[in-house]
């Protein structure tokens, strides 16, 4: 691969940006879900038990994957099978956070009286697509560039699809999170959703702070300048590979 000259102004601060507006993010849905939508509960409660759904689902596939995509731009300087687990830990969370996440939406679905059909909205359409594209994401990514891992050949063929399906996944997560928060506000704000209050300045700076933070992480993943460069570590960490050490 031919190296690029590095310009690395503007990583850090565009870093500090995204994670000013993913917490951000993340601080509100936790107020919305927890004091505005009632809190939290078990199967008990299923309208209480639905709150977890988007708290988790904005947690793992929006923030975590988003900042997990980032790993290799802003631990630039640590060993190349450091950075690969600490990718492959990131998402994996966040992973079985969404799995989590939807395991509270189907139960409150289920067990609510009467029950509500599963996966009627374009919302829950794109979202299940969402995280079946991550979870084949993650396992494929194990299986190319951890264990057992591809010939190098291989693993460079596929390396840039594997990029452009992470940056893929995390927009249309963002879709379905703004397809989701605009459905449940619909459903529990309905027409005092257009004479404003808090709770709806919430959900509208929440839908805004989605595509902050997602346009920022894109932005960092795809400026040339910011990409790691490879070592004559990797290198040997490749060749070491190869040779099933």
């Amino acid at each position: 691969m031919d190296e690029i000259e590095q310009d690395l102004r503007g990583l850090k601060t565009g870093f500090f940006i995204s994670q000013v507006f993913g917490l951000g993010l993340v601080v509100l849905m936790s107020v919305w879900t927890g004091h505005y939508l009632g809190g939290f509960a078990g199967t008990s409660q299923p309208d209480k038990e639905f709150n977890w759904h988007p708290l988790l689902m904005t947690v793992s596939m929006v923030y975590l994957y988003g900042t997990g995509i980032l790993v290799y731009r802003v631990l630039r300087n640590e060993k190349k099978r450091t950075l690969k687990l600490v990718h492959a830990v990131v998402l994996g969370s966040a992973t079985v956070l969404s799995w989590l996440g939807l395991k509270a939406v189907f139960d409150s679905h289920s067990l609510a009286n009467p029950p509500i059909p599963h996966l009627y909205s374009l919302h829950s359409w794109v979202g299940l697509t969402t995280v079946a594209l991550a979870v084949a994401q993650w396992i494929l990514g194990l299986v190319a560039f951890l264990w057992p891992g591809l010939a190098s050949h291989l693993r460079a063929i596929y390396l840039p699809l594997h990029t452009v399906i992470g940056s893929a996944i995390l927009l249309l997560a963002t879709a379905t999170a703004l397809l989701g928060l605009t459905e449940k506000a619909i459903w529990t704000l309905g027409k005092k959703w257009q004479t404003g209050g808090a709770e709806g300045t919430i959900v509208n700076l929440m839908g805004f702070l989605l595509i902050l933070f997602s346009g920022t992480v894109l932005c960092l993943v795809t400026k040339q300048s910011f990409r790691r460069l490879n070592r004559p570590e990797d290198q040997m960490l490749l060749l070491s590979e190869s040779r099933g050490e």
